[in-house]
């Protein structure tokens, strides 16, 4: 890995018989692909040390069914929906025929019928009573739903409405997306699937499980987060000095982010009890630590960006370098800087603007409640926020010219005295 090859060239040159392989400088490229040979075999180490054990974690009070067991749904569809009288014997039961009728003094509400379709009772009928207010789901003849199967104190079987069943329309939306993406983007935006689906693997396989064992959430991250990154980015880009500039930028970027990320929570004593499911990880599954958890919230909240950001420094400086061969590393550095401060301006946008969208149902409800707009942002749930979208902010400016920096040393090895002069001599023959 000493060399990187010019993509446009094929071998015509410039003009001036320089076209071909450009020559990397022995000792960066030696440099960098030792790094990161050094931190793939740290990554593997931590990996095996953070490894989560085989034990059973009891399922939390919110999540159980009445028995003390995981949920169990079914399939079932709306065939017949009204307004009609309440209270009937047969409501949540399966059962085949008609249903009982509600007693004479019961209230009005919304009564579905739904034919039962997996489970052991497929092929039976259950009825559903919903009564009036906020939250409760409308049903339509013809929706397809997911109902809770459980067992009541007598031992017989009941059903609750879930939710509905999106099971074919995420479907079809997410192989538009995979077509899409193959179609435009060729064998790249396949590697670049294939890519996601490794760091959901990391994600449910390592990181959630290590977490939940009760490893200490800052190694997690940082393990899980460098394994994410050597698979996307390899994955879709290919394996080159290219890549690997990118990616020691990234690693390197993530590795200021957590740092950050730890400094700043200390600084501001964020909790995030704001957050309702952070309250019940607190109070169901106590050894989890809360703030370990949003610091490694930060951590993989900030690797979409960084490697975005990284990986168009990197490509951006090997261009430059390879459109220009007698540019120096300076000049070379100086255009990629420019292109990347155009990058962080827009990134930077994107990064506020798409943290200020998930918390626009909380600014809403702040809006209305009255209270000053010092409370609303020193507020631990707006502070969460600033601080996540800080900590991504400075990290994404930071990394690009240290990517920049790390992408020209490879892209342009140093050249000694008399080697400039001819390459200007030939240059200026050329330009005459």
């Amino acid at each position: 890995m000493t060399e990187v090859r010019n993509n446009h060239g094929h071998g015509h040159g410039h003009g001036h018989g320089h076209g071909g392989p450009i020559p990397v400088g022995p000792v960066a490229a030696r440099v960098v692909v030792g790094l990161l040979v050094a931190i793939g075999i740290a990554v593997l180490a931590g990996a095996v040390a953070l490894w989560p054990s085989s034990r059973s974690i009891d399922i939390p009070l919110p999540f159980q069914t009445s028995g003390g067991g995981a949920v169990v749904t079914e399939a079932g569809t709306v065939t017949l929906q009204d307004i009609g009288p309440c209270g009937s014997a047969s409501a949540g039961k399966p059962f085949t025929g008609s249903p009982q009728p509600p007693p004479n003094d019961s209230y009005n509400c919304q009564r579905s019928l739904i034919d039962i379709e997996s489970g052991p009772n497929e092929g039976t009928t259950t009825l559903l009573e919903i009564g009036p207010g906020p939250g409760q789901p409308d049903l339509r003849v013809g929706d397809n739903i997911r109902l809770v199967r459980q067992t009541d104190p007598s031992g017989a079987t009941v059903y609750s409405f879930e939710d509905f069943a999106r099971g074919l329309p995420l479907l079809l939306i997410v192989a538009a997306f995979v077509i899409v993406v193959a179609v435009v983007a060729r064998w790249r935006g396949v590697r670049a699937l294939l890519g996601l689906l490794v760091a959901f693997a990391v994600l449910v396989g390592f990181m959630l499980p290590a977490l939940l064992d009760g490893q200490p959430a800052i190694p997690v991250a940082l393990v899980g987060g460098a394994a994410i990154l050597y698979a996307v980015l390899y994955l879709a880009h290919g394996v080159s000095l290219r890549t690997s500039s990118a990616l020691l930028g990234t690693l390197a970027s993530m590795l200021l982010a957590a740092l950050l990320s730890w400094v700043t929570i200390e600084m501001t004593h964020l909790t995030g009890l704001s957050e309702e499911q952070n309250t019940n990880v607190q109070t169901y599954i106590e050894h989890v630590s809360i703030t370990g958890l949003l610091f490694a919230g930060f951590i993989i909240g900030s690797l979409g960006v960084l490697n975005d950001v990284t990986i168009t420094q990197a490509s951006t400086a090997f261009e430059l370098a390879d459109l220009d061969r007698n540019a120096n590393r300076r000049q070379i550095f100086g255009s990629a800087m420019r292109v990347g401060r155009d990058h962080i301006a827009s990134t930077v946008y994107t990064l506020v603007l798409a943290y200020a969208g998930g918390a626009l149902p909380l600014l809403l409800l702040f809006s209305v409640a009255g209270r000053s707009i010092n409370d609303v942002l020193l507020g631990d749930a707006v502070a969460i926020e600033i601080v996540r979208s800080s900590v991504g902010g400075i990290a994404l400016a930071l990394s690009v010219p240290l990517t920049t920096a790390i992408a020209v040393m490879l892209a342009r090895p140093p050249r000694s005295g008399a080697a400039a002069a001819v390459t200007a001599r030939s240059g200026g023959r050329h330009a005459r």
